[in-house]
């Protein structure tokens, strides 16, 4: 690598993915396992991603919302994974292939027993992982606590600051934003972190000059460097960003965190159109992106996607839905024994509600967790009651 590439690239934190970071100094066992935590804020309507297409009450809870149970002859109708659950349309051509090579599996009435339908409080809550009637403890959380029980797992966050999951650590955990941003620059801390890594290297030197370098940028450099991408998708398309991060799972880290922002759909939720289609459609092709630029790591990689909380079952009066409690988890892998919908579920009908208004929570995001971490490394009751405390870990055989 040239001096001036390197000046170039550092100088952008969107052009993280071109970094040497996955080079031989910073080599990681290529079988060893591979979890990314995909955190979606604002509570999604699982309803209209996986949907209860044999239930009645869904279709006359949602009069303009309801995607059309599955027809063949009608593209925009649900896409049919099993005699009860189908899957939105705008996401078939990218999860439909991981579902039928079982490397996708949904777990329905999921969550946590936070019932205070507040984005911050249960978001909170999820990252701290502690019991809902605990003391609330800002400065842990559930994955720098895994990842203090862990040796030679890399943790890093593809975010703008460290995420309350990874607050706590022993050492010192990296974040970075992969969202494209040219006037993205990186914080102390991370300078820090980045110019340990090269200290005492051939790099040293341009690696500090790299650093300085968005302190100075002119705005024609940065226009330059926006113009250099001629057209291609930025990285605030989830597809691109997602092969960054790809990348530097497959080689360096083994622990990751993002989290995509959006989510919260009161007024003109749509179905096959509409903000929530458009967001089901990026995440999946972003997710399906991981998958392929992955390669054979894939067959060494977990994803789980979770939210706060779902949406209320019944649409509102402006044709969206409100805040809820029970929600769908997703989980991906290449080995994962996917294609069925898992975990503890009910029928779909207005007795099974929640408060005659949500979902019900059967599978805890705790308990599914620790059972997906317990076949991930192999640990013990003890250490899984150090990352999630009075959680009872549940093994749906998904890792």
């Amino acid at each position: 690598m040239q001096r001036r590439d390197f000046l170039r690239i550092v100088g952008s934190a969107a052009a993280v993915s071109a970094l040497p970071l996955s080079g031989r100094l910073f080599a990681a066992p290529a079988s060893s396992p591979r979890f990314l935590l995909v955190f979606l804020r604002g509570g999604y309507d699982c309803n209209n991603l996986l949907v209860p297409y044999s239930s009645d009450f869904y279709y006359a809870s949602r009069p303009t919302l309801a995607i059309a149970r599955p027809d063949a002859g009608k593209p925009d109708s649900a896409i049919a994974l099993d005699g009860n659950w189908g899957l939105n349309p705008v996401a078939g051509a990218s999860l439909l292939p991981l579902w039928k090579n079982k490397q996708l599996a949904f777990i329905p009435f999921a969550g946590t027993n936070d019932l205070s339908r507040s984005h911050f409080e249960t978001q909170d809550h999820i990252e701290r992982g502690e019991p809902l009637d605990s003391a609330a403890n800002y400065r842990s959380g559930f994955l720098a606590r895994l990842s203090g029980l862990l040796t030679g797992v890399p943790p890093i966050a593809f975010t703008n600051n460290l995420p309350l999951s990874f607050q706590g650590a022993h050492g010192d955990i990296p974040n970075i934003s992969l969202k494209g941003d040219p006037k993205a620059h990186f914080d102390a801390r991370q300078e820090a972190i980045l110019a340990g890594m090269y200290h005492g290297t051939d790099l040293a030197q341009a690696s500090a000059d790299g650093l300085a370098l968005p302190k100075t940028i002119s705005s024609d450099l940065r226009d330059e460097m926006v113009a250099a991408s001629r057209g291609a998708p930025g990285a605030n398309n989830f597809a691109a960003e997602t092969r960054r991060i790809a990348t530097l799972m497959r080689d360096r880290y083994r622990l990751g965190f993002v989290d995509v922002g959006g989510w919260d759909t009161h007024v003109n939720q749509g179905s096959v159109t509409g903000g929530l289609a458009n967001n089901l459609k990026n995440l999946s092709e972003g997710l399906a992106a991981y998958a392929d630029t992955l390669g054979p790591a894939w067959n060494d990689t977990t994803v789980v996607v979770l939210s706060e909380f779902g949406r209320t079952f019944r649409e509102n009066g402006d044709h969206g839905t409100d805040h809820g409690h029970g929600t769908v988890h997703w989980v991906l892998g290449g080995k994962i024994g996917g294609g069925r919908i898992a975990g503890e579920q009910v029928a779909v009908n207005q007795p099974n509600l929640l408060q005659n208004r949500d979902y019900k929570v059967l599978n805890d995001y705790r308990d599914i967790l620790g059972g997906l971490f317990a076949r991930l490394w192999g640990l013990s009751g003890t250490q899984l009651q150090t990352v999630f405390p009075q959680a009872k870990p549940r093994d749906l055989r998904l890792a």
